[in-house]
């Protein structure tokens, strides 16, 4: 062979080399984009999970037909009569006072009108102090709510003193951090100030309250012997107003 046919032959070679080469380049390129992309689609899908286990959480607690806190003219200034039933053989009967803390009253009958607490627990009891039964958060941890809060405080006792039958409005710290968390008095107990807003009151049925739940105490196994979880278990079956 010519030193020119050996000098073409071996130009050619080095082109088919560069060429497979390049072609190996841009297969690599590729399969890096195409990991980079498929990476890229497995973060948005974790990302959306999450986004929609964090929207199930924050929206869970508030019922689709309630769309925020109702008018204070719902509760139609008037007295509003019923029964609130837990664990389905404990009825009370109860009185809600839309003449004189119309705001809480209408929060509280709109939620029971759309079954907002239907089969939500009473998760605290105190027997110390302060004697109370703590309902209306339907996630049962102390935290939940109707996704909105409200204020100012309403038909607050001056003496700060709320009687046994009391039914008056859980809040936090701040005066409107209401939402739909509620507290029955069971013994009279003194509250501090500002005080909680009073919105209703039981008219008969505590001696079932007092001998089905009060008397089983609080439950076992929490910081403290006075104030947790019902011993026993406490859920809210329904409750009737008209």
């Amino acid at each position: 062979m010519s030193k020119s046919a050996k000098q073409r032959a071996t130009g050619r070679r080095q082109r088919e080399q560069e060429a497979r080469q390049v072609v190996e380049d841009i297969q690599l390129d590729r399969k890096r984009r195409d990991g980079r992309f498929g990476l890229a689609l497995l973060i948005a899908a974790v990302a959306m999970a999450l986004a929609s286990q964090l929207l199930f959480t924050a929206t869970r607690p508030t019922d689709p037909t309630i769309v925020g806190l109702p008018d204070p003219s719902f509760a139609e200034s008037r007295a509003w009569t019923g029964t609130l039933t837990l664990n389905d053989d404990v009825t009370i009967e109860i009185e809600i006072a839309g003449d004189r803390a119309p705001q809480a009253a209408a929060n509280f009958i709109a939620l029971s009108q759309a079954h907002f607490y239907d089969n939500t627990p009473c998760h605290r009891l105190t027997t110390e102090g302060i004697y109370v039964l703590q309902c209306g958060d339907p996630t049962g941890t102390g935290t939940g709510g109707p996704g909105y809060s409200f204020g100012p405080l309403e038909n607050v006792p001056e003496d700060g003193i709320y009687p046994a039958g009391t039914i008056a409005m859980a809040r936090s710290q701040a005066p409107d951090s209401m939402g739909s968390q509620f507290f029955i008095v069971y013994e009279d107990s003194p509250l501090p100030a500002p005080g909680y807003t009073v919105f209703g009151r039981v008219t008969g049925g505590m001696d079932q309250l007092q001998s089905k739940i009060i008397n089983n105490g609080v439950a076992e196994a929490i910081a403290s012997p006075t104030d947790g979880p019902p011993a026993q278990p406490v859920n809210i079956t329904r409750i009737d107003l008209e």
